[in-house]
């Protein structure tokens, strides 16, 4: 495992830039009204690589102020290496371990030709579960990975092992906003305690060279700019 440990990183000190307007608030709005309807019944928490399949979420993959700042560090070709969309219900536990999105037990990317986005489709609130980072966490490289506990609630989610935060900051988001986190930026979010649902996009991004080990039964990545694919 590669565990680079460079002062900042290619996002600087805190690891994250933020906000980047990816959507006007009004249009993802409408998006998460559209998917409430689609998953209230079932109550499906987690949907992964809508990119491929639903044309909404090939297209905010490409939002252009979301690429261009994703550009602005990864140079001119990039491709989209995984996204999930998370759908937190009022009233029901859903808790994010603290995390890292470059390293699971499947993948890892290489920090200095990566980057990861997290797009706010409702608005994200303290109340609503909202991303908390630990502001300059990547300065320490890649952290081992482990799964959660049994009684995790949800399945059992890579974690970073024996992360103790020294700070942490809330991240809130208005709809249509996003954040682009370090890879190596450890993060979490919280349970949604408020009366809506929240829902959120991660997606990870990725220059040709970025990276180091894949499970090869992943889908492939997706190129959505430049011409080095």
């Amino acid at each position: 495992m590669t565990a680079l440990t460079e002062v900042d990183g290619i996002l600087g000190r805190r690891g994250m830039s933020s906000p980047i307007v990816w959507s006007t608030p009004g249009a993802a709005r409408g998006r998460a009204a559209l998917l409430v309807a689609e998953h209230r019944a079932s109550g499906r928490e987690i949907v992964r690589n809508p990119h491929l399949t639903e044309d909404w979420a090939g297209f905010a993959v490409r939002s252009p102020n979301l690429l261009a700042a994703v550009q602005a560090v990864l140079g001119p070709d990039v491709a989209v290496e995984n996204t999930f969309l998370v759908m937190k219900w009022p009233g029901r536990i859903l808790e994010i371990p603290w995390h890292q999105d470059g390293i699971d037990a499947r993948l890892e990317l290489n920090p200095e030709r990566s980057v990861s986005a997290w797009l706010a489709i409702t608005d994200a609130t303290m109340a609503n579960g909202c991303l908390e980072v630990a502001p300059g966490s990547q300065s320490a490289g890649y952290l081992p990975v482990e799964k959660e506990p049994n009684d995790a609630g949800r399945g059992r989610a890579d974690q970073a092992h024996g992360f103790t935060p020294d700070a942490t900051i809330p991240v809130p988001l208005r709809a249509g906003c996003a954040v682009l986190m370090d890879s190596r930026l450890v993060h979490r979010s919280g349970t949604n305690t408020s009366d809506g649902a929240r829902i959120g996009l991660n997606i990870r991004y990725t220059a040709p060279d970025g990276i180091l080990r894949r499970d090869p039964m992943s889908p492939s990545v997706v190129p959505v700019s430049g011409a080095g694919w």
